[in-house]
C-alpha cells in the first residue's frame, strides 16, 4: 500500500489499541487515521477467538462515501486475511447488505439510518461487539448524530473497547467523548494552525458573476492536473458544471441530490483519472481520499470556516505537496476573516491587476462562444432580414 513508516497518529495510537485501552485522538484530515485503528483492530481479530456470534467490530462514520472508503481500505488492509467487512449505508438496496449480515462478520462500517433500520429488522446484533470506532466525530455532530451515538450504546455491551477519533474539537465533542469513552488515552496531533502544512494557500478577489471566467482560465492553464471545486449549493454545481461544458471543459458533479450509485460511481472515475475535475459541495469535504489531488478551488467561500480546513485537507495529503485557491467575492470577506481567525493565519492574497482581470474575462471561452451562438441563430436569412 505504500506505506513506509507511521504517521504521528497511526505511531502514538496503534501500540494503545493494541493493549487493549480506549483511545480519544485528535489529528488533521489526511494524516492516516483510518489506518491508526484498522490495522490494530485486524490485528485483534487474528490474533483473537470470537466471544460468541455476530459482529465483532463496529465502526460509526457521518457519510455513506466514507462508509464505503473505509470499508475499502479494511478490505485492502486485510486482504488474504479473511477478515470480513461490510460497509452498511442508505441509498442503495438492503437485501444484497442483508445477506452478507445474516453471515459471521467481522467489521461493520456503518452511517447511523441503515444501520439502526436494520437493527429494528433484526439483521444487526450488536451484543458481541468487540471494538466500537467512533470516526470524524465533530461532522457526525454537526450532521445531527448524537441522539444516534448515545442509542447505538444501549446495543453495545459494557466490555468493548472504544477508539473516538476527531479532526477538530471543542466543547460539544468533549461532552461527546467524555459520554463514549472511560478513561481513555488522550492523544492530540493537531498543530496550532490546522492546516496542512503540505498546501499553498492563496486567494483571489473576484466578482460572483466572474468566477466562471477565472475557473475556466485556471482549469485550462492547468489542464494535466486533478481538481475538485467546491461550491456552496447543489443548484451552483450544476450551474459550474454547466458552464465549464460550455467552454469545452468536462467537469462531473457530486453532491445529495444525485443517486448514491451515481455518486458512487462519479468518485470511482475521479480516483482513477477518467476524470480530472470534480464540482461538488460540501459533501465531499470530509474523509474522501484521492490520490495525487493537485488542486482545491473554493469557488464559494464555506460559511463553516472548518470546512474550509476540511476541504483543503483533500489535497497534500500524507508528505504530497497541494494547492488550495479561493475565489472570494465581496459579500464574502466576512466568510474569509473568519476562516483565518479560526486557523490563526492570513491567507496569501493573489492581487490581480486590472488589466490582466480584464484579458482573463475578455480572452474567455464564453465571449467567443456566446457571439457565435449569436450569429448561428441568425445565420436564418428570413431571422437575419427581420
Amino acid at each position: 500500500m505504500g506505506f513506509n513508516r507511521p504517521t504521528d497518529i497511526q505511531y502514538r495510537s496503534i501500540q494503545h489499541i493494541l493493549d487493549g485501552e480506549d483511545v480519544m485522538a485528535v489529528a488533521p484530515t489526511g494524516t492516516g487515521k483510518t489506518a491508526a485503528f484498522v490495522i490494530p483492530i485486524i490485528n485483534h481479530i487474528l490474533k483473537n477467538k470470537r466471544r460468541g456470534e455476530g459482529i465483532r467490530s463496529l465502526i460509526l462514520v457521518p457519510t455513506r462515501e466514507l462508509a464505503k472508503q473505509i470499508a475499502e481500505v479494511v478490505d485492502l488492509i486485510g486482504i488474504k486475511t479473511g477478515v470480513s467487512c461490510l460497509g452498511l449505508y442508505g441509498g442503495v438496496g438492503q437485501d444484497d447488505q442483508i445477506k452478507v449480515l445474516e453471515k459471521r462478520l467481522d467489521v461493520l462500517v456503518a452511517t447511523p439510518g441503515r444501520m439502526f433500520d436494520l437493527i429494528s429488522q433484526g439483521y444487526i446484533k450488536l451484543e458481541n461487539i468487540e471494538f466500537f470506532v467512533i470516526d470524524e466525530a465533530d461532522l457526525m455532530l454537526d450532521l445531527g448524530f448524537n441522539k444516534d451515538i448515545h442509542d447505538v450504546l444501549r446495543f453495545l455491551p459494557r466490555k468493548r473497547q472504544t477508539l473516538f477519533f476527531t479532526a477538530t474539537v471543542n466543547k460539544k465533542i468533549k461532552a461527546l467523548a467524555y459520554d463514549v469513552v472511560r478513561n481513555a488515552i488522550r492523544i492530540h496531533v493537531s498543530p496550532k494552525n490546522p492546516v496542512s502544512k503540505n498546501v499553498q494557500h492563496a486567494v483571489t478577489f473576484v466578482e460572483m458573476d466572474d468566477k466562471r471566467f477565472f475557473l475556466e482560465n485556471l482549469l485550462k492553464e492547468f489542464d494535466k492536473g486533478k481538481f475538485i471545486v467546491f461550491v456552496r449549493t447543489k443548484v451552483r454545481v450544476e450551474r459550474v458544471v454547466a458552464a465549464m461544458k460550455r467552454v469545452g471543459v468536462m467537469t462531473e458533479a457530486l453532491h445529495g441530490g444525485i443517486e448514491q450509485e451515481d455518486r458512487f460511481l462519479v468518485l470511482d472515475r475521479f480516483r482513477k483519472g477518467s476524470n480530472n475535475i470534480l464540482v461538488t459541495t460540501d459533501v465531499a469535504c470530509r474523509g474522501i481520499d484521492v490520490p495525487d489531488m493537485d488542486y482545491v478551488i473554493n469557488y464559494d467561500i464555506p460559511d463553516n470556516p472548518e470546512n474550509y480546513v476540511h476541504r483543503c485537507g483533500r489535497t497534500g495529503r500524507g508528505t504530497n505537496k497541494g494547492h488550495a485557491i479561493s475565489f472570494c467575492a465581496e459579500n464574502e470577506t466576512v466568510l474569509l476573516e473568519d476562516i483565518e481567525d479560526y486557523t490563526g493565519k492570513e491567507i496569501d492574497r493573489y492581487d490581480i491587476h486590472p488589466e490582466e482581470y480584464r484579458d482573463i474575462i475578455e480572452e474567455s471561452d464564453f465571449n467567443e462562444r456566446d457571439w457565435k451562438k449569436l450569429l448561428d441563430e441568425n445565420s436564418d436569412s428570413d431571422s437575419w432580414q427581420e
